[in-house]
């Protein structure tokens, strides 16, 4: 069996809630949020739901920002189970800075003592402030 999200067993290992730290090339902290993913399983698609930046101060996501993404499972060696996992985060129509976009390109790397997805992350928009990239790490959120 594989780890979700959340710690259950499951087929989909990115099913569950998340958090994810996104960091600047320097290391500093961009953005926190948090999410809910569903993937279906026979097509790979990511939806995304509970959408909560905690740190935003730039303001480049407002609360109606909605994510879609696409899972890849690498399948299991070892006992570790991997996949490619792409993420496109967008600003709400009513955002009050531009229209910005987020997209995350990441790795799950699941064992039976972690689970986590790490990657790069690159931000393109129109609000002041909401353009750069970096790394990123995600894990089940408690």
């Amino acid at each position: 069996m594989i780890l979700s999200g959340c710690g259950s067993s499951s087929s989909t290992p990115v099913n569950g809630n998340w958090s994810a730290t996104v960091t600047n090339i320097d290391g500093s902290t961009a953005f926190l949020f948090s999410l809910t993913m569903n993937e279906n399983s026979s097509t790979g698609a990511v939806s995304v739901t509970n959408l909560s930046f905690t740190s935003n101060s730039n303001s480049c996501f407002s609360t109606n920002s909605t994510g879609v993404g696409t899972f890849n499972t690498g399948g299991t060696t070892n006992g570790v189970t991997t996949g490619a996992l792409q993420l496109t985060i967008q600003s709400g129509t009513s955002n009050t800075n531009g229209t910005n976009q987020l997209t995350l390109n990441g790795t799950l790397n699941q064992s039976s003592t972690s689970n986590t997805i790490t990657g790069t992350w690159n931000l393109t928009g129109t609000g002041s402030d909401c353009t750069g990239n970096g790394n990123f790490t995600m894990g089940p959120a408690s």
